[in-house]
């Protein structure tokens, strides 16, 4: 519509122009439940979306009377504006996304009640139906711009208020946001909150499971802080709710933050609540996070998920003060919030709970999602150029999470703990309640830390690019190292060499065969060649380690005989952290078409069932599969699948009975077998084989199941069978997802409608459709719908949702037809459409990217085979 995708430079002007005092929100959502529920999404009855009352109250001052303004709103149809007691026509004032308002005064006050729709792409007030029970689910998603969606506001970061809602909802229901609440005479009323952000406000409405507890900390003061605890979600999924699990890391994560950052929690309760249907992970509203119900497990999983889920958890609580209290003025600053809590969240890990591995997780499967962000044609700093919210949304993604967090952990390297720890400390009490830019960071770092911080800033957080670093090593007469040199080479496209803080590890075999680290030195990377001159006269290693500990952001490179070392012996290297390093640098290399993808595959085969931390295991097999997919040369893939195949089979025979690594062998089994697999499979889903100690779950199931359907050996009968066993939420995704891989024009026909032809489908289903249609081993069933998919995805972007566009134009990109003539194809769309919105054509260049850099791995693989 027009107006909706708000540009920084209007944010500008209206927070120039105003400032906001406060709102009252009334919502009134008892047409949540009634007819229309068949879909999982609720179009009523009468042929429009469903909607609910929203009347807001919103007071704010003008420092220009007379002057004109908007303010935010997206609904289907608005019943009266009035503003300063002055009744406006809506016809004239409201065009679907913006209210516009004259003549201000000095002191205003702006009340606009409105029917808003509930949502059904998880964007705004989301209404979720249980397909087990019947029972009506709502929770608020709006980060970056959709509160909007729910009342009406000025919708950007840093015009915060204070904030009071109201909520009439069905009987029986309860009804939570930010502030604590209660219910008098059918209307749920909570307590104002502090000066937030529009888009960290929130409402969670239903039936839930709703489970509490309380935190308590002593003072400094004397006195003592009290937090009350909640947790909830749906009540279909409260017998696997391991709420016990949730508040112990809640309360270790407040425990944490308080030691670290001397500000106490200044938010009142603590609720969190596991949704359905959910686009993100979670989301830090004060007060009331909301998580996707994932993170609550319906069958066996291994410790690497219930590690993910404290992470999670961890992050979404730094928010509290790197976010919510200090909020960044704009989206550019998006860092400011999202790469501290992702550092924090591994930080507070391994300091206050049981996960003592978290960096090893962080540098094997956090950074790779940034490596990878890092290398395509959309890359951007991590101090970001963000014109508009349709930025905004794509920024949110590795580079400003996962390379932010690296670049902070290279800080802390950088400027010492104790200075970073304290840099927050002042950093919160200074701009408490407020808003900040880089400029306010960095003051109170050079302020603690006695270092210039505007170089450091210049090369790491505003420029793009990934460095590598390569060791290289000479030897003298008596075998020893005469100079160690560290390499440093950028990208043409992004050629900024960094100060990179890293330790060089010297690693060799010792008598037992163990590969161990016996020399470690610290030193400055700066320039293209540094010398490491604490590492002269040692004895000379089998292998350089270049980031040992990994304390920078870089790709990491071996010199020929360390990668001879890795070959034959990396399942030997002791060290977990040091391990998983030498992964993800191989990884890198499969990327760049330096390794051939059969030989990074035979890596993972000869020594991945030896690793044991199970969250680089499951890396690894993620990895292999995609590898095999993506970069081994086509003629191979038959062989490789086949050695894959036979290889995990055998290790899962070999995993200790009943353990997670025989879990995880189990679901990597079901994912990259073929044919010659299909017998177990189906005789571990109807009783006929076991595997000593596996359990087949629910989960497991439809697991196997997906497989099995991809081939065609599971058919629609057999789906539905499973889905009487299993006829939940989470059971009708995993259908829907069966159904949509199985290996059949008609069905392919069928799933491509209900995407991209009709809006019918939820996100939630959506997502689950394109995950069934997309299929290695149906790349020539596919074929036909590369050309479609040039054809539709102005239209799909334009029409739906922007989550949804996202979905689509990112999970139907025939990224499977890998051949020059998709590149050439995806070319010509993209200069035949330089005027397309700029947010659609990133999505396009990104998978561009994506699909080249295969078939320069294929060509690197097909090479390895002459």
């Amino acid at each position: 519509m027009p107006g909706e995708n708000l540009s920084r430079d209007e944010a500008r002007e209206r927070a120039a122009l105003l400032s906001v005092d406060g709102y009252d929100v009334s919502l009134d959502v008892r047409s949540a439940l009634g007819d229309g529920d068949s879909d999982n999404g609720g179009d009523s009855d009468k042929g429009g979306p469903r909607t609910f009352r929203s009347v807001t109250t919103l007071r704010f001052r003008c420092n220009e009377p007379g002057a004109t303004t908007f303010a935010d709103l997206i609904a289907p149809s608005v019943t009266a504006v009035s503003l300063n007691g002055k009744d406006l026509d809506p016809s004239e004032v409201f065009d679907g996304s913006r209210i516009t308002l004259e003549d201000l005064a000095a002191d205003n006050e702006l009340v606009v009640d409105a029917q808003c729709a509930y949502s059904r792409t998880g964007e705004g007030l989301h209404r979720f139906v249980d397909p087990e029970d019947g029972e009506v689910y709502l929770y608020t998603q709006y980060e970056p711009a959709d509160s909007r969606r729910v009342f009406a506001n000025f919708e950007q970061p840093d015009l915060k208020a204070p904030f009071r809602f109201e909520v009439r909802a069905p009987e029986g229901w309860t009804v939570w946001s930010n502030g604590s609440g209660e219910l008098a005479d059918g209307l749920w009323k909570f307590a104002e909150t502090k000066p937030i952000s529009t888009y960290i406000t929130c409402v969670v409405a239903g039936p839930y499971h709703y489970v509490t507890d309380s935190y308590e900390r002593a003072l400094a003061d004397g006195s003592t802080l009290r937090i009350p605890l909640g947790a909830m979600c749906r009540k279909g999924l409260a017998p696997h709710f391991d709420a016990d699990d949730v508040f112990l890391v809640t309360k270790q994560g407040l425990d944490f933050f308080h030691d670290h950052f001397d500000y106490p929690y200044p938010f009142g309760k603590y609720d969190q609540a596991f949704v359905p249907e959910y686009n993100l992970g979670a989301m830090e509203n004060p007060g009331m996070v909301t998580f996707r119900e994932e993170y609550i497990f319906r069958g066996k999983v291994t410790q690497a998920s219930y590690e993910g889920r404290a992470n999670v958890i961890l992050h979404e609580m730094a928010h509290m003060w790197f976010g919510d209290l200090v909020t960044m003025v704009w989206w550019d600053d998006l860092w400011l919030k999202e790469s501290f809590a992702d550092f924090m969240g591994t930080f507070a890990g391994v300091g206050a709970t049981r996960f003592k591995n978290a960096w090893i997780t962080f540098a094997n499967r956090r950074k790779a999602w940034a490596y990878r962000a890092d290398q395509l044609p959309s890359t951007h700093p991590i101090t970001a150029d963000i014109r508009d919210l349709q930025d905004a949304k794509l920024n949110f993604d590795g580079i400003t999470y996962a390379k932010g967090a690296s670049v902070l952990k290279q800080l802390v390297a950088y400027v010492g703990q104790d200075a970073f720890l304290e840099g927050a400390r002042r950093y919160f009490k200074r701009h408490a309640y407020g808003n900040t830019q880089l400029g306010d960071l960095l003051s109170v770092l050079e302020e603690t830390s006695g270092r210039d911080m505007g170089a450091w800033a210049r090369s790491w957080l505003q420029t793009a690019g990934v460095n590598s670093l390569t060791p290289q090593v000479l030897l003298d007469g008596e075998g020893r190292v005469s100079e160690l040199a560290v390499v440093q080479e950028a990208a043409e496209s992004h050629p900024e060499l960094r100060p990179h803080r890293v330790a060089v590890g010297l690693y060799r075999r010792g008598a037992d065969g163990a590969l161990e680290r016996y020399a470690r030195a610290e030193v400055d990377v700066d320039g293209p060649r540094t010398i490491v001159t604490e590492l002269a006269g040692a004895e000379a290693p089998e292998l350089v380690l270049v980031n040992d500990d990994d304390l920078t952001f870089c790709k990491t490179r071996f010199d020929a005989t360390s990668l001879a070392t890795l070959r034959a012996a990396l399942g030997d290297m002791t060290d977990p952290l040091a391990r998983a390093l030498c992964w993800s640098a191989l990884w890198n290399m499969t990327r760049d078409a330096l390794l051939p993808a059969r030989e990074f595959i035979g890596l993972v085969l000869k020594f991945a069932y030896r690793e044991s931390d199970i969250g680089v295991l499951q890396m690894l097999h993620a990895w292999a599969e995609s590898a095999l997919t993506h970069y081994a040369a086509p003629e191979w893939r038959k062989k490789g699948a086949e050695l894959l195949r036979e290889g995990t089979v055998v290790q899962l025979y070999a995993a200790e009975h009943g353990s997670e690594h025989q879990l995880a062998m189990a679901r990597f089994f079901a994912r990259v077998t073929d044919e010659p697999g299909f017998e177990l499979l189906t005789g571990l889903l109807d009783g006929t084989a076991t595997v000593d100690g596996l359990d087949v779950d629910q989960e497991l199931r439809w697991v196997l199941l997906d497989t099995l359907a991809t081939y065609g050996v599971a058919g629609e009968k057999e789906l539905a069978a499973e889905l009487a066993r299993d006829d939940t939420a989470s059971g009708r995704r995993h259908q829907v997802r069966c159904l949509a891989a199985r290996p059949s024009e008609a069905v392919k026909a069928q799933a491509w409608a209900q995407v991209v032809e009709s809006d019918a489908l939820s996100n939630a289903l959506v997502e689950a459709t394109i995950a069934g249609f997309v299929r290695p081993s149906q790349r020539e069933l596919l074929a036909p719908y590369a050309e479609k998919y040039f054809a539709v995805i102005e239209r799909v972007w334009a029409e739906r949702s922007i989550q949804i566009g996202m979905d689509v134009v990112r999970g139907l990109f025939p990224g499977l037809q890998q051949s020059q003539a998709t590149l050439d194809a995806t070319d010509a769309w993209l200069s035949a459409h330089e005027d397309a919105a700029p947010a659609l054509r990133r999505l396009v260049l990104e998978a561009r990217d994506d699909l080249a850099r295969a078939l320069r791995g294929q060509a690197c693989d097909a090479g390895a085979g002459v």
